[in-house]
């Protein structure tokens, strides 16, 4: 197990107008652990399920897509679902989350990850409630000094009650983190009104080593300690859904460093620039591939690699 992923697991139903809507296996932590396993990384996942019709529909679907699920509980508390309403370029959600399964994930002992283990990531929904946030920061707190962590507190404000007090806890979240990936929307969250550019510059100073911020279409963009920032253009493609886009891209950054021998924390300030951008176009691909499909549906690594192949060739 290289890559480990602990956060919560959902079902998102999706709107197909009106009141319809359709079921997926979600949650962005979930999504990131199938993309790291479809782009052909060993991964595993760390998290509750409920033992409902729902949870039991979760943990098929990591098995089937290769994703080890040893660190998985089971609880009889209910699923959380999420609802998801496409707005132009953006997605609304409706989350019914009270006392759900993987909220109220509460290992006891924490898990002690493999010794090959090379990223741990957290985030997200599951760090908007206890047990479960302080037991996933705990685990991070546990593995920090030997792996690599990312960090994508994928800001839903509809269910923080006070944004301060979550920016605040987040600041520490940033702080414990190697690898702190966002949107623009949630940079702009957590900037509350200030300069995006000199927070980032102010969180590399004493936390993250590089911060990646996602902008749709238009790539991604990355800052560095004592580096000028870097612009990755984006893949324009015919958009299905943009569901689990950002959780694909996270997928692709971690698995595009694992190809490139990354191997500690202190190698992703040693990155050359080139070496970067290559990391984050195969990323923008992966992400642009799962635009495509309806739902999270990332693409496998033989994927990717043709995708790339044929906008080389047409460039």
């Amino acid at each position: 197990m290289k890559v480990a992923i602990a956060g919560e697991a959902l079902i998102d139903f999706a709107s197909l107008g009106g009141m319809r809507f359709q079921g997926y296996c979600g949650g962005s932590p979930l999504n990131t652990a199938v993309a790291v396993a479809r782009l052909g990384q060993d991964v595993g996942y760390l998290t509750q399920l409920s033992t409902d019709l729902f949870g039991t529909r979760l943990r098929r679907h990591l098995e089937e897509n290769g994703v080890d699920t040893r660190f998985v509980l089971s609880h009889p508390g209910p699923t959380t679902l999420a609802f998801v309403e496409r707005d132009g370029e953006t997605n609304r959600y409706q989350f019914l989350a009270r006392q759900s399964a993987d909220s109220l994930y509460a290992p006891d002992p924490s898990p002690e990850l493999p010794p090959e283990l090379v990223f741990l990531q957290f985030g997200s929904v599951s760090l908007l409630a206890d047990p479960a946030a302080t037991s996933i920061a705990r685990l991070v707190d546990r593995h920090r000094h030997r792996a690599v962590v990312v960090f994508d507190p994928n800001v839903r404000p509809t269910l923080i009650d006070d944004m301060d007090a979550y920016r605040r806890r987040c600041a520490g979240w940033i702080q414990s983190s190697d690898l702190l990936k966002l949107s623009e929307e949630d940079a702009a969250m957590l900037a509350s009104g200030a300069d995006v550019d000199r927070v980032i510059a102010r969180w590399l100073e004493s936390g993250p080593r590089a911060v990646l911020v996602t902008a749709g279409a238009d790539g991604v963009r990355l800052y560095r300690r004592d580096a000028e920032p870097l612009q990755v253009p984006g893949f324009h493609v015919e958009v299905i859904d943009t569901i689990g886009a950002g959780d694909t891209l996270t997928a692709g950054t971690i698995v595009a460093l694992l190809e490139r021998g990354l191997r500690r924390a202190e190698e992703l300030s040693r990155l050359a620039t080139d070496d970067w951008r290559a990391v984050l176009t195969f990323a923008c691909a992966a992400a642009a591939l799962n635009c495509m499909r309806a739902g999270a549906n990332p693409p496998s690594r033989q994927e990717v690699g043709d995708f790339l192949v044929a906008h080389a060739s047409t460039a």
